[in-house]
């Protein structure tokens, strides 16, 4: 297949999928307010995937550590695959199924967030960081693709993207990233001093 013809036939995937993700605006929406509340109030959001969403849960980690648009305080996030000590330490001992999960139950509290990104929805180390995490009271929030799947079943909320494809999948899971970090700041942004800590004034950062 050429690249022109796999551009276009990736386009009408994709218009599949953010069909899909629209439907699910709510879904991103209510995500953003809660994070914006447990966040700000010292609870932390966990997330994992395998492969291309391992790289989306990073991703997502990585904006609320740093920032997304506008200049706020860092929020405790913690990606479970960039744990390379951890995770090839805990396959070695443990196996491959509790790479996420052993990490879940070590930091998850009550009142924490586990994002789950899996296209399949099928992968068996998440589906046990799943459980694990319902085992220690985290909340488990999946980003998956068409439903039924068994994550879907073992998730608190799921945002279920329906496209036929792998790639479309992951690539509308990472505009479902984006657009929760877009709701979450403008959540935070209605806290009172939502931008900095008490005493430290918000820095404006160019862009």
């Amino acid at each position: 297949m050429s690249a022109r013809t796999w551009i276009e036939t990736h386009d009408g995937e994709l218009a599949d999928g953010l069909r899909s993700l629209r439907r699910q605006a709510g879904t991103v929406e209510r995500w953003g307010a809660t994070l914006a509340q447990r966040l700000a109030d010292g609870s932390r959001l966990m997330a994992a995937g395998n492969g291309g969403s391992a790289a989306e849960a990073q991703h997502l980690t990585s904006e609320l550590v740093g920032r997304f648009l506008g200049e706020r305080r860092p929020l405790s996030a913690l990606c479970l695959c960039s744990e390379s000590s951890s995770v090839t330490a805990i396959v070695n001992d443990y196996g491959l199924e509790e790479m996420f999960a052993r990490q879940v139950e070590a930091h998850g509290r009550p009142g924490d967030v586990l994002v789950l990104l899996s296209t399949s929805g099928r992968s068996p180390n998440v589906l046990r960081a799943a459980e694990r995490a319902h085992e220690v009271g985290v909340a488990v929030w999946s980003m998956t693709g068409p439903r039924p799947n068994p994550l879907a079943g073992l998730s608190d909320e799921v945002l279920a993207v329906d496209a036929p494809t792998t790639a479309a999948i992951q690539t509308v899971h990472l505009v479902a990233v984006h657009a929760l970090c877009a709701a979450l700041d403008e959540h935070l942004a209605l806290r009172p001093a939502a931008g900095a800590r008490p005493g430290v004034a918000a820095v404006e950062v160019p862009a």
